[in-house]
């Protein structure tokens, strides 16, 4: 069982972060998220000119965003090699292709705040996230029991990231990462009634 992960930076880490942040032992904690560097920088902005605009909360999100996808993104990815289904072969190209775009938002997002590209979360399991004996799993399997596991895998993770996304629009100040934060919350809605007239 995943056990919850405590974090106290802001509103959005003890709102969400520790419902949404997992480790193998519940008496084991996570890294803390990373705040944004200032080293090397004149008054504590970025070379962009707006690491002082991103709150910790806008960065945790950021971070999560970037851990969650990377997780996800071989799902879509073994889609074609596991099924026939036209069906499920072009939601997971719609799928992977928008993840794609998101994680390389969320990355340059990262970058402008200032943050180290370290992932806290590495070695992490979450809600939502794809383990690797998981994936495992979906890579032993086709067809009809690919589709199932898949289909399983991929609705933890939108149901997921909407949540976690909901938050961000809520208590993030970074309008740039409240609009990728929107724009999470649109396209999973979406990919959620797809998904479910696919494995209805």
């Amino acid at each position: 069982m995943r056990a919850l992960v405590s974090a106290s930076m802001s509103l959005f880490l003890s709102a969400l972060l520790v419902t949404a942040c997992a480790t193998g032992s519940p008496t084991t904690t996570a890294p803390p998220l990373a705040a944004p560097s200032t080293a090397g920088q004149s008054g504590s902005v970025s070379p962009t000119g707006s690491a002082s605009l991103f709150s910790p909360t806008d960065v945790a999100w950021l971070q999560l965003t970037v851990a969650m996808n990377e997780r996800l993104l071989p799902v879509p990815d073994m889609v074609p090699s596991r099924t026939t289904d036209p069906a499920w072969q072009t939601f997971a190209a719609r799928l992977g292709t928008a993840h794609r775009a998101d994680l390389s938002t969320a990355r340059r997002l990262l970058a402008e705040s200032g943050a180290p590209a370290t992932n806290p979360h590495e070695g992490h399991d979450m809600p939502g996230m794809v383990t690797e004996q998981e994936l495992t799993t979906l890579r032993a399997v086709t067809g009809v029991a690919f589709e199932r596991l898949a289909g399983q895998h991929l609705r933890a993770h939108l149901q997921q990231a909407v949540r976690v996304a909901t938050a961000e629009q809520r208590n993030g100040v970074h309008p740039a990462t409240t609009a990728l934060a929107a724009e999470v919350v649109r396209a999973g809605d979406a990919e959620l009634t797809r998904l479910d007239r696919l494995t209805s």
